[in-house]
């Protein structure tokens, strides 16, 4: 598996309120879905949780699942410093496997999604 995105999502859940991995593989099974769809997870305290093994294709962004590993950020789009420096964290050891891997939004792929709601790309050239 070639990876050539590494995407950014958001749990699309109140941002005071914080949600575990564990939550997010329920609600997904809950769709039928196999398990967790994303790799990662980073808490609203920054804690950085596995979700999908990374060699498993992900089910995260339709179309692009195969060539790429997912991280999503709990909440909606208030997201805390601690989160951000994770998702600092989590990108930079993917990109130092991946380095030609594009870093984007959910958003970027599917001009019907917003999430995460923040311009990634302009985050991570300022990161």
């Amino acid at each position: 598996m070639k990876i050539t995105k590494l995407v950014v999502h958001c749990s699309d859940t109140p941002d005071d309120r914080d949600f575990t991995a564990a939550d997010i593989h329920l609600w997904h099974v809950q769709r039928n879905w196999s398990g967790i769809g994303y790799h990662k997870v980073i808490r609203r305290d920054g804690t950085i949780e596995n979700g999908r093994p990374e060699f498993w294709t992900g089910a995260h962004v339709k179309g692009h699942n195969r060539n790429s590993l997912g991280v999503c950020l709990v909440g909606r789009d208030e997201f805390t410093p601690d989160q951000l420096h994770s998702l600092c964290n989590v990108l930079t050891r993917w990109k130092d496997k991946h380095p030609l891997a594009e870093i984007c939004g959910h958003r970027d792929l599917d001009p019907k999604k917003t999430c995460p709601n923040f311009d990634v790309c302009e985050w991570w050239e300022g990161s």
